[in-house]
């Protein structure tokens, strides 16, 4: 009897480490294609295939946080084609991913910054009548995302975009924004994901806009 139960429990075992390295394995694919994607089509279809994965993975954070990334990526693209009308459906898509992330995973550098990044999309929609309202809770996630990891260089990227694109009238500056973007990717050049999944996104960015004219 003892001899089949251990034959049980090691069977259990392996399986579990399958299922495990097969998650690892459709993760690691899923994340590689984030740097691919060029549209709102493309962000969209990653979107899903994390929702996909989120559904059968229910007590792993890294898939819904992934999903609203893809969201957001989506969103920053249609602000790119000045498609302001679709950015509220977007982000409000992307909350619901941040959610579900944040009942897993509390106090968490990466989701409280990316929900900096809805409520800065939401903003931009109209950023006149909406910067007392998303402005603000933007900066509310932004110091909550630095100080559950000042380390974070993701961070560091988005206060240096902020600073970047905002005019000099209320505070920004393209040269305070640039000298950020340096610092953003000296943390970059030492940062170590936990995980080969965890989020490492942004070291790119911070080197295109340090070769970017400071006026």
């Amino acid at each position: 009897m003892k001899k089949y139960i251990l034959s049980f429990a090691l069977a259990c075992m392996s399986l579990l480490s399958f299922a495990q390295a097969n998650y690892e394995k459709i993760m690691t694919g899923k994340i590689a294609k984030i740097e691919t994607c060029k549209t709102p089509e493309d962000f969209q279809i990653l979107a899903n295939d994390f929702q996909r994965i989120a559904e059968k993975e229910t007590a792993k954070w890294l898939p819904n946080y992934y999903a609203a990334f893809s969201y957001l990526q989506k969103g920053r693209v249609l602000m790119r084609e000045g498609k302001m009308q679709d950015m509220d459906a977007v982000a409000d898509q992307a909350q619901k991913y941040i959610d579900a992330a944040e009942n897993l995973e509390k106090e968490n550098s990466e989701i409280h910054l990316l929900q900096k990044m809805v409520y800065s999309l939401k903003m931009m929609v109209n950023p006149q009548e909406r910067y007392m309202t998303f402005g603000m809770k933007a900066q509310e996630e932004l110091t909550k995302a630095e100080k559950f990891d000042s380390n974070n260089p993701r961070v560091t990227l988005i206060k240096a975009e902020d600073i970047y694109f905002t005019p000099e009238q209320y505070g920004g500056s393209k040269t305070k924004g640039m000298e950020m973007f340096k610092t953003a990717l000296e943390k970059f050049n030492s940062f170590k994901p936990k995980t080969n999944l965890s989020p490492n996104w942004g070291k790119g960015e911070a080197e295109y806009f340090i070769n970017q004219p400071t006026k």
